[in-house]
């Protein structure tokens, strides 16, 4: 499939994702199931299309990290290790709450951001650094960066709280290894320059700063509408997809 093909088939994709069709009040509540449920089709898919006289490129990487991050969804949004379902969100907001000396606890996050945050910094990032993976190599290494960035902020809130939250366990034994392994397999097979790895390190640390801020300025301060928000960060996650850097991935 040609690149404007598979442009337009993930145009479609998300289309039918976040366009409102009177999916919105369902996906929101059961987007991580989607998630799970796809992720066997995602691994059939690249089985079915790869080159076994071939390395692992760029896009392969990008296909395993998104397989990754959605197995993590699994743990984080559906079902952690205590058997809680639907955890994340009202742990979050325990945190946060605690975190800003707040006596209760308040709404910082809702079903809709999670939904809208999961589906654009993880799936469209995702699915564009496999699309651009034969381009150039940023884009799969902002796919990393975010599944790094989001093992450390696990690991950091949970010493802060001195307590398990959900994720953490897929955050330690599957995105540390699988995040930096990437990092250093498409180091060695594409060499791109430091500025580019840093730059998408940079690009992973803004959009866990845009996350966080959008979420408490959308939810707690009233101060951002919920439509610029989420365009917001669906924009951000076009940006390693379109980068100005061409180098190529193998």
């Amino acid at each position: 499939m040609n690149d404007s093909r598979s442009l337009m088939a993930l145009v479609l994709a998300f289309a039918l994702l976040w366009i409102p069709l009177g999916q919105h009040d369902f996906l929101t509540q059961n987007w991580m199931k989607v998630g799970t449920f796809m992720a066997p089709f995602l691994v059939l898919v690249a089985a079915s299309f790869s080159d076994k006289s071939r390395r692992l490129d760029a896009r392969g990487v990008s296909l395993a990290l998104l397989v990754a991050y959605i197995i993590h969804q699994f743990e984080e949004h559906w079902v952690d290790i205590y058997g809680r379902t639907y955890a994340f969100k009202p742990n979050l907001n325990e945190f946060l709450s605690g975190l800003l000396g707040h006596s209760d606890v308040q709404e910082f996050m809702s079903d809709t951001s999670v939904f809208v945050i999961n589906t654009s910094l993880v799936w469209l990032v995702g699915a564009l650094a496999i699309w651009r993976g034969s381009q150039h190599v940023f884009a799969a290494l902002c796919m990393a960066s975010i599944v790094v960035l989001n093992a450390i902020s696990h690991i950091g809130a949970a010493l802060i709280a001195g307590s398990y939250n959900p994720g953490l366990l897929t955050g330690v034994v599957l995105f540390l290894p699988v995040g930096i392994g990437a990092y250093v397999w498409l180091g060695r097979i594409s060499k791109p320059p430091l500025m580019i790895i840093a730059a998408s390190f940079a690009w992973g640390l803004i959009a866990h700063v845009l996350m966080i801020s959008g979420v408490l300025a959308l939810n707690r301060f009233d101060q951002l509408p919920e439509s610029a928000y989420f365009a917001v960060l669906i924009a951000w996650s076009l940006v390693p997809a379109f980068a100005p850097w061409r180098r190529r991935s193998d």
